[in-house]
């Protein structure tokens, strides 16, 4: 009797877990009750946020970030040698002797040689302010940094090649370069200096993608010398 009694209560336990689960399966094959992923897609559902637009204000408040561009926070001037003018001929030899190594193993590049340092600039930080009006960005790009005597210091004016510019994407939007003067005469100190560009216009931007950059422009070009300071002009051939 207790056997099957026991069977009764077993096969009783048995079928009430099968209507469940039939119930369940049934839920989740309508609906997704469970979300288990095996739902009916919602069609009604409302379809995901866009990213937000920029507000107009966001874009008057925008001041786009002012970075420094590798190789450009160092600046250095160096002595000029004192060797006479060679010959073509000895080209191929002046070659080759730039081209031999240092004792460490380095090749020391004659027109950059460490010992001949007169002064070693660097930019220690940047940074700007702007304002929009007409349609237009302005910009004031401020750039600070400080001057350290090198080992053939000799007191004078030191002119460093300082290029501001701002970007859109591969658009230059601004580029200048400034040479600017700083006057050094302290052997056992480093000068401060701080250079603004003020002058900074440029399109207002329609999103938050603009980019300015600071630093020196060792490339640029020297300014135009006149070759004919200290000769005599020469008279021009006489015309009929």
């Amino acid at each position: 009797m207790a056997f099957y009694s026991f069977n009764n209560r077993f096969v009783a336990g048995l079928a009430l877990t099968g209507f469940m689960l039939a119930a369940a399966g049934c839920q989740s094959s309508d609906n997704g009750v469970l979300n288990l992923g095996f739902g009916k897609k919602d069609t009604q559902a409302p379809p995901p946020p866009q990213d937000p637009k920029v507000l107009a204000s966001q874009l008057r408040a925008y001041c786009p970030k002012v970075t420094l561009r590798d190789g450009t926070a160092y600046f250095s001037t160096y002595a000029k040698g004192s060797a006479k003018p060679r010959k073509k001929t000895d080209a191929a030899q002046d070659a080759a002797a730039a081209a031999q190594p240092a004792p460490d193993g380095t090749i020391v590049d004659p027109d950059r040689d460490p010992a001949k340092v007169i002064y070693q600039a660097s930019i220690t930080d940047v940074t700007r302010d702007c304002s929009n009006a007409n349609g237009q960005l302005s910009m004031k790009i401020a750039v600070a940094g400080k001057v350290v005597p090198g080992p053939m210091f000799a007191p004078g004016t030191i002119t460093m090649p300082i290029r501001v510019a701002v970007m859109h994407g591969t658009e230059v939007l601004y580029s200048q370069i400034h040479p600017y003067q700083i006057q050094v005469t302290d052997p056992s100190a480093a000068t401060q200096f701080v250079f603004t560009d003020q002058n900074v216009v440029v399109p207002e931007p329609t999103a938050q993608d603009y980019q300015a950059f600071a630093g020196y422009d060792e490339g640029a070009p020297k300014a135009a010398t006149d070759k004919r300071k200290g000769k005599r002009k020469q008279a021009a051939p006489a015309t009929n």
